[in-house]
């Protein structure tokens, strides 16, 4: 189930019951309280009246935990939210195992749950690395690079990426990098940034002729080109889609310890 369609259910049920309990339940507690000493001369002892006004367990976990999920849901939903890493389709940019953050108004501000934007902040520029929902499967995270924007014209071939008919600017950093042995390693300039990718000489790679970004819609792509299951394959990302822009590496794991020598920001 979708994590955070949990985190709004466990703030609404737990809000609910704060609420009944500072509106009805106390009340009626300190009226039984008040009741009870009236019926005596010589008051009710302190453990009594702590019985009395004791609130049953699940009212004191629900108040208690109520407002820490309050701010882990407004945080998460509006703010910044954690991702993990699990396939190596955005390499060298981003490890399999890397814990990033994605600043989520960014974008525009979008409702929980059903992701409909209230407040419009900005649009995703090209160059950016977004986190969106998969259009064919919306329960599943992706991310990858914004490539192209609405109604620019993308293609990709010989490995050659171009938009708008301009052949993007790459020049070659490594062949067969100790990291990635076989790949060749280029810097490429995409809008106002620049990143590394991998391409494979060996590998052909898809050809794919001049399509046209739709309105409304974004053609992304991994930055392991030959490596990438993205746009290239199954086609645009609906803006309705979009989740947020991934900013920083804040931690590394891959089954060992954690590290934290991998902190950076995301270019």
């Amino acid at each position: 189930m979708d994590f955070s369609l949990l985190l709004v259910i466990a703030v609404a049920v737990t809000g609910v019951i704060t609420l009944l309990n500072y509106l009805w339940w106390r009340p009626a507690r300190r009226q039984s309280l008040q009741a009870a000493e009236a019926g005596t001369t010589e008051g009710l002892p302190s453990n009594a009246r702590e019985q009395v006004l004791k609130e049953p367990w699940p009212v004191d976990y629900a108040r208690s935990f109520f407002p820490v999920l309050l701010v882990v849901l407004v945080l998460r939903s509006f703010v910044v939210e954690p991702f993990q890493i699990p396939s190596g389709s955005m390499r060298p940019t981003l490890e399999i195992g890397d814990f990033i953050l994605v600043n989520k108004f960014a974008y525009g501000l979008r409702l929980p749950v059903v992701h409909t934007e209230i407040v419009d902040l900005g649009e995703p520029e090209r160059g950016d690395v977004m986190v969106f929902r998969f259009p064919s499967e919306p329960s599943v995270n992706f991310i990858k690079r914004v490539v192209g924007l609405p109604g620019d014209r993308i293609r990709y071939e010989g490995k050659q990426l171009y938009v708008n008919g301009e052949p993007v600017l790459k020049s070659l950093l490594a062949e067969g990098p100790a990291e990635a042995p076989g790949e060749l390693m280029y810097a490429e300039q995409l809008g106002e940034v620049e990143h590394r990718i991998y391409n494979n000489p060996r590998d052909l790679g898809p050809q794919m002729r001049e399509l046209v970004v739709p309105e409304g819609h974004y053609f992304t792509m991994g930055d392991n080109r030959d490596h990438s299951n993205d746009s290239r394959y199954w086609g645009f990302v609906p803006a309705d889609n979009v989740v947020g822009r991934a900013f920083a590496v804040w931690m590394h794991w891959d089954g060992g310890l954690p590290s934290f020598t991998s902190m950076r920001l995301i270019h």
